[in-house]
């Protein structure tokens, strides 16, 4: 029996059964892992930059596409309107006012610095122009803020509500900019804060879920021909040597 199984024919059935296996195989997990990417979000075509203006207004919640959107803001910042934003990656946010020259003013987080005294810190003078991505109003945890308390001058999140009582006098609009660039550039820049781009919701693909179950059925199926025609190899053998035993014994003799 093992002779017939190692036979060069059977050898190349072993082959073709265990090649498709492993391809169908791989080929469902290929399938498989397009329907799990299509739930993930994925980024959008990111617009242009535009004025910070067409997408915030004092007083109104930012809408959803307008979160991660390139924005510019000209205006002048206000030293006296400078807050650090506490244990942000092991340092501070510079977050600073920028009035824009309308009325209205824009929080913009200039950069991330290690410590308090660093001298990015140092508000910048004169008319400048911020590119940057927009971010809505963080939640403030007002129970974190009565246990810990923070030095003068930090908090510890980048709130439109905590703002506009902290920077009394100013009218904000919602939401605030993180920079990615400023013109003219500042003596010592702060290092840039990363902002992803926009994103939205991605939608599971089910057909690339049946397509996956399709290659693995068609793995099985392999499985079983391969079981068949093996089956059929060596029933004929056997029927073949059964034959023969039959023939090398002869006729059995007349009964007197």
């Amino acid at each position: 029996m093992l002779r017939i199984l190692f036979s060069p024919r059977v050898l190349v059935l072993h082959l073709l059964a265990i090649g498709a296996l492993v391809v169908c195989g791989l080929l469902g997990r290929w399938q498989l892992g397009v329907f799990e990417d299509s739930g993930k979000p994925h980024m959008t075509q990111d617009p242009a930059p535009v004025a910070v203006g067409t997408l915030t207004q004092p007083g109104r919640h930012l809408t959803s596409d307008a979160v991660s959107r390139q924005v510019t803001a000209q205006g002048t910042f206000d030293r006296s309107r400078q807050l650090l934003v506490a244990e942000r990656d092991g340092g501070l946010w510079l977050l600073t006012s920028l009035d824009l020259g309308d009325g209205t003013s824009i929080p913009v987080v200039r950069g991330w610095v290690p410590r308090a005294d660093d001298p990015a810190a140092a508000v910048p003078e004169g008319e400048v122009t911020v590119t940057g991505r927009l971010q809505p109003s963080e939640a403030t945890d007002s129970v974190q803020r009565r246990t810990r308390q923070l030095p003068q001058g930090q908090v510890r999140t980048v709130s439109s509500a905590e703002l506009i009582n902290l920077w009394q006098g100013a009218k904000l609009r919602d939401g605030f900019v993180v920079a990615t660039a400023q013109s003219p550039a500042p003596a010592v820049a702060a290092r840039s804060v990363n902002v992803p781009p926009p994103t939205e919701a991605g939608g599971l693909t089910w057909r690339n879920l049946a397509y996956a179950a399709q290659w693995w059925i068609f793995g099985l199926f392999s499985v079983f021909m391969w079981w068949h025609f093996v089956r059929d190899i060596l029933r004929s053998r056997a029927a073949a040597r059964d034959q023969e035993r039959e023939k090398e014994s002869g006729p059995e003799p007349a009964a007197a």
